[in-house]
This record gives structure tokens, C-alpha cells and sequence, in this order.
């Protein structure tokens, strides 16, 4: 079975750090392209950031210089490092894998930044 499994959300102050972290199971992260999407209350799930196949970091340009993806082949697991955070990123934050056959989500991890 395949598993994408998201974790190190929590509460920052804004102008804080954090990065979150999502580990594939029954899947090889390596071999596809990696996304991060945020869901606020009441919007829609947004595009944050890819991790292309070759291990390109990608990012709008709304968030580039503050949210970076990253990959580490060994450990089966990709990156967000989120900085300057702002109230505004508060959010919930998902991994999500689109293959040929198949679209993966993981279940989401809480990010709050306070004022």
C-alpha cells in the first residue's frame, strides 16, 4: 500500500521557521514528483511547492525565497523548509504524489502562526 505521511506542524510566532517533513511508504520518492499544497478555512487547497523528479526545487513566485522543497533519497522523504512565516500561512499542509496511475494525499499537518 502506499502512505504519504506528513509531520512537524505546529505553532510559530510569525517571522518564525519551520520545516515540515512527508515520508512515502510503498513508494519511491525518488522516482516521481513530490508537491505541497496548503487548505486555510474556508479556501481552496493551493499549490506550495514541488520537488521535481530530478530533484529540482519549485515554487510560485508569491512564495519563492521563503518556501523551499527539498529531498532526501536515502531517508525516503521530502522537505519544506517554510521561513519569514506570516499569519497568512497558517494553514493546513499536504504532500500529494500524481502518477501515471494513481494520486496520492497525505493526511495533513497543522501550521499556525501567530502574531
Amino acid at each position: 500500500q502506499v502512505q504519504l505521511v506528513e509531520s512537524g506542524g505546529g505553532l510559530v510566532q510569525s517571522g518564525g521557521s519551520l520545516e515540515l517533513s512527508c515520508t512515502g511508504s510503498g513508494i519511491l520518492l525518488s522516482i516521481v514528483a513530490t508537491d505541497w499544497y496548503r487548505q486555510a478555512p474556508g479556501k481552496s487547497r493551493d499549490f506550495v511547492a514541488r520537488v521535481t523528479e530530478g530533484g529540482i526545487a519549485i515554487s510560485p513566485d508569491s512564495l519563492k525565497g521563503r518556501f523551499t522543497a527539498s529531498r532526501d533519497n536515502a531517508k525516503n522523504t521530502v522537505y519544506l523548509r517554510m521561513n519569514s512565516l506570516k499569519p497568512e500561512d497558517t494553514a493546513v499542509y499536504y504532500c500529494h504524489v500524481d502518477t501515471n496511475q494513481a494520486k496520492y494525499w497525505g493526511q495533513g499537518t497543522q501550521v499556525t502562526v501567530s502574531s
